[in-house]
């Protein structure tokens, strides 16, 4: 493709949301990567960036062999974003009589820059954009639908709701949901909350989690552990019923207390993190603690401590000595667990293994608190 101020293509313009432009076009598959970028996701002290998870080599080198394995029909649409840069000229002309009228035809033009920066950011079709760009055959025409945005949390919304009905990474769908602030479909808001509160316990030295959550935007975070999907699953728990340790942090107009739900995860899971110093930090391998049943497990078992602590006037020390009582009978690093008859590395991360965890901790943890009455 000749080299020019403009992209021009054929397209069809209509409106939605609340007077969006978008727009349905074709253009040659190398031609996707020449006008969008791809928005990595990633995380500085200050804030998220992006929205992207990393290139995923084996499914791209899949595509690029399926490309080039001849004539070949690839009608899935890539979906961009574009900057408010674009210029759209209706074309004149008489119309049939009949035409259902719900677009504009005409023609789009896209800026390219001698500098390099780009018109459009790729919300859809990342692996195929890149897979069309190595392919042999440059011209496979691809088609687009496009929306007017250069609003991340716009880009980020669309990236969620569109990736929602795929196979893709969960934790990178909970991760994006604390920076939309958007309406969103009832499972997602779900793990919008929770995501924040992880976020939140992986970001502040006063938590004890801090830096051990891997989160999918921390490429370089060594230190981290714990599976944020697991944290996210056991705080959802927390929020459940009127009777959990955070619900009572919940409004009635959907309005919450996230930071004394901060703070009440912190007093807790400071209280495990010195009541098993040993297990705390180390990786699943060589810790069930850290693992996703570990955490799972005492997750569910913050509710009934915390709960029982509000009842008292020192409640911080009372969470300290039911935790205590448990010691030594948790077997995190080494030991068997008698009762359930697994060694300390046996415990899985499936649900069987999770809720048989979870009832016998606070089973134990009932049993042992009525002992000290």
């Amino acid at each position: 493709m000749t080299e020019a101020k403009s992209m021009v293509v054929r397209a069809v313009r209509t409106q939605q949301g609340y007077g969006t432009d978008v727009y349905a076009f074709f253009l040659p598959g190398s031609a996707v990567m020449q006008i969008g970028e791809i928005s990595r996701i990633k995380r500085d002290e200050a804030e998220l960036h992006g929205f992207q998870r990393q290139e995923i080599r084996n499914h791209v080198n899949s595509i690029v062999e399926f490309l080039n394995s001849g004539p070949v029909l690839f009608p899935n649409a890539i979906i961009l974003a574009l900057s408010e840069a674009v210029e759209f000229k209706a074309a004149r002309g008489s119309k049939p009589s009949d035409i259902l009228e719900i677009g504009t035809s005409g023609t789009l033009h896209l800026p390219l820059s001698k500098d390099g920066k780009k018109i459009a950011w790729i919300v859809d079709g990342q692996q195929r954009s890149i897979a069309l760009s190595r392919a042999e055959n440059k011209d496979i025409p691809v088609p687009v639908i496009a929306f007017v945005s250069q609003d991340l949390e716009v880009q980020r919304q669309q990236f969620i709701l569109v990736n929602k009905v795929k196979a893709l990474d969960t934790r990178l769908i909970n991760e994006l949901l604390p920076e939309v602030s958007s309406l969103l479909p009832r499972d997602l808001a779900a793990n919008k909350l929770p995501s924040e509160l992880c976020n939140l316990l992986n970001s502040q030295k006063v938590s004890p989690f801090f830096q051990l959550i891997k989160r999918r935007s921390d490429q370089k975070a060594k230190s981290a552990v714990v599976s944020d999907s697991a944290l996210i699953a056991a705080i959802k728990i927390n929020l459940k019923t009127p009777s959990s340790a955070l619900s009572q942090y919940l409004g009635v107009d959907g309005a919450c207390d996230a930071d004394e739900m901060f703070h009440v995860l912190v007093k807790y899971w400071s209280a495990v993190r010195d009541t098993f110093p040993d297990a705390w930090g180390l990786a699943p391998e060589k810790s069930r603690l850290m693992h996703m049943a570990g955490i799972r497990a005492m997750g569910a078992l913050m509710d009934p401590i915390m709960v029982r602590a509000d009842s008292v006037s020192d409640g911080e020390d009372d969470i300290r000595r039911s935790l205590a009582r448990l010691r030594d009978h948790c077997c995190w690093t080494s030991g068997k667990w008698d009762e359930l008859g697994w060694k300390w590395n046996e415990v899985q991360g499936t649900q069987v293994h999770i809720e048989r965890l979870t009832q016998h901790l606070i089973l134990l943890d009932r049993k042992l608190s009525k002992a000290t009455r």
